[in-house]
C-alpha cells in the first residue's frame, strides 16, 4: 500500500521508543498526580499552596515551551553547576528529558483528575470504615483506591490519549521517535506526506487499542454499579 523504500524498520523502531516514552511518562504522571491530589486534600495550607502552584503553572504554559525549557535550560543549569564543582560536561539524554517533561506536565492534569475522583467518593463509606477502626493504609486500599479508580477512569483515559499524542514533541529535542524518523525518511525520499501518514496511522493504532483497554477497565471497575 505504501512504498516506504526500506524505511519501515526505522519507523517501527521509532514507534517502540514512542511507546516507551508514553508508558514511562504515564507512570511519572500518576505518581505526581496522586501526590498532588493528596497534598490538595491534606488540609495543610503549605502542601495545598505548593500543589496549586504546580498545577496552575504547568497547565498555563504550552507543552512545547516546557519541553525546550527543561531540556535546554536544564542542561545549561546543570553544566553551570558542574563548572563550580569541576565536573565534566554533562549531556542530558533526550529520552530522559522528554519522558520527565511529559510526566511532569501530565502530573498536573492527573492531580485534578484524582482529586475530583476522591471527592466523588461517598463520605459515609469512609466514616464507616474509620468507625470500624481501619488504619489509613487499609482504608485507602479497600475503600478509597477502588472507588477512586472508577471515578477517575474517564479523566484518566482522556489524559492518556493526549499524553500519547504529546510524545511527538520529543522529536524536537532530537529523540529518534516515530516523528523524528519519519522526518528523516521523508527528507531523504522527498515523500514526507507518505511517512507522516504512516505515523498518523500508527498513532491511531496506539490510541485505538488504548480506547479498547480503557473501555474494558471501565466495565471491570463498574461491576455492581448501575449505569445511568
Amino acid at each position: 500500500m505504501f512504498d516506504l523504500k526500506g524505511y519501515l524498520p526505522m519507523i517501527l523502531d521509532g514507534m517502540v521508543i514512542t511507546i516507551e516514552v508514553a508508558l514511562l511518562s504515564l507512570t511519572i504522571a500518576v505518581i505526581l498526580g496522586i501526590a498532588g491530589a493528596s497534598a490538595k486534600l491534606s488540609g495543610s495550607r503549605i502542601a495545598y499552596s505548593i500543589s496549586t502552584l504546580y498545577t496552575t503553572l504547568i497547565r498555563g504554559i504550552p507543552d512545547l515551551v516546557l519541553m525546550t525549557l527543561i531540556f535546554f535550560g536544564g542542561q545549561i543549569l546543570i553544566n553551570n553547576l558542574g563548572d563550580q564543582f569541576g565536573w565534566d560536561y554533562i549531556d542530558i539524554s533526550p529520552f530522559i528529558a522528554g519522558t520527565a517533561t511529559i510526566g511532569f506536565i501530565f502530573g498536573a492534569y492527573m492531580t485534578e483528575t484524582f482529586r475530583g475522583a476522591i471527592l466523588a467518593i461517598d463520605r459515609g463509606q469512609i466514616e464507616a470504615a474509620q468507625a470500624f477502626g481501619m488504619s489509613r493504609l487499609l482504608l485507602f486500599v479497600r475503600i478509597t483506591l477502588p472507588q477512586m479508580v472508577r471515578h477517575a477512569l474517564p479523566g484518566f483515559g482522556n489524559n492518556w490519549m493526549v499524553l500519547a499524542k504529546t510524545t511527538a514533541l520529543v522529536s524536537v529535542i532530537g529523540l529518534h521517535d516515530m516523528v523524528y524518523n519519519a522526518n528523516l525518511a521523508g527528507g531523504s525520499t522527498r515523500q514526507p506526506f507518505t511517512f507522516y501518514l504512516v505515523v498518523a496511522l500508527l498513532y491511531l493504532a496506539i490510541t485505538g487499542i488504548s480506547d479498547l483497554l480503557l473501555h474494558w477497565a471501565n466495565r471491570r471497575f463498574s461491576i455492581g454499579i448501575r449505569q445511568v
